[in-house]
């Protein structure tokens, strides 16, 4: 049976340090600054270099504002040294959580922690949420560059606190699609597999997670891009989330985010049932 409590969600390490009104502060700002120039996020990204995803993450306070960014915002914007001023505190706030969560993950880690819905799509690895703290570890410690032991230990019990979400209440709606060699993986070894495999057994009998497989003999396969997340925010507004050799990209535009809203609910229909699939997870498990 599900255990339902008042637990409060697991802070962000934004929240954690009391970044958070920083960047959220520095946000505001730019887009006070950018809108009396009467750009768009587009014509303003164009400027800096950034894309229209990035600035709108940025405005919103759920993206990093790097230090160069903010020198030549606040020449562009006509700020007169106000953006720049705020260098000191940014690079403060920077060190603070640098062995949390890697930067370019912080934006999509606060969306994510206030999420009503999340879907996710993956055919490389467990989803974090769904990783126990020895496949954490053994993904972090194959991260390339390597990662010093401090960092390692310190990401991994910041994933494994991110999954108090999928229990505590009241509770987002949660769905998984797993490609079935995801599930194939020994990522860290027999023991690391075994365990693995059955935490998902224990997470997906949960009320709250609808966990399928997309079997290896589907000849239909609506996604062959790669993985994706599929988040509902504040206001009902949907969100996706990809990630590529660290190079993130948190897709905001309407049609995007409805493209890839369509393949999920393809990969849902030709996945395995939810029943199903925890039945072939544990045949899996039962051949360790």
């Amino acid at each position: 049976m599900t255990r339902v409590t008042d637990e409060r969600r697991p802070e962000t390490p934004a929240e954690a340090e009391g970044t958070t009104e920083l960047f959220s502060a520095l946000g505001k700002m730019i887009r006070l600054l950018r809108e009396r120039k009467g750009w768009t996020q587009k014509e303003f990204g164009q400027k800096v270099g950034y894309g229209p995803d990035q600035i709108g993450a940025m405005e919103r306070g759920v993206r990093v504002t790097r230090p160069e960014f903010l020198e030549k915002a606040d020449e562009l914007l006509d700020a007169g040294g106000l953006l720049k001023e705020a260098i000191p505190d940014v690079k403060k706030a920077m060190a603070k959580t640098r062995t949390r969560h890697p930067e370019w993950y912080r934006g999509y880690a606060v969306l994510e922690a206030e999420a009503t819905a999340l879907h996710v799509y993956s055919n490389q690895l467990v989803p974090g949420l769904l990783q126990t703290g020895d496949y954490a570890g053994a993904v972090f410690t194959q991260w390339r560059p390597l990662l010093h032991e401090l960092a390692i230990e310190k990401r991994v019990a910041d994933r494994i606190a991110r999954q108090r979400i999928l229990e505590n209440g009241p509770s987002p709606t949660f769905s998984f699609v797993l490609d079935e060699s995801v599930l194939l993986r020994p990522v860290g070894g027999r023991d690391v597999h075994a365990a693995q495999l059955e935490y998902l057994l224990r997470l997906g009998s949960l009320r709250t997670v609808a966990l399928q497989v997309m079997p290896m003999d589907r000849e239909e396969q609506p996604s062959m891009d790669g993985p994706f997340n599929l988040l509902t925010v504040r206001r009902g507004e949907q969100v996706a989330y990809v990630e590529i050799h660290t190079y993130p990209r948190l897709i905001t535009d309407v049609e995007e985010v409805r493209v890839l809203n369509e393949r999920y609910g393809l990969l849902q229909a030709h996945a395995l049932r939810p029943n199903e699939s925890l039945d072939l997870i544990e045949r899996l498990r039962g051949r360790l």
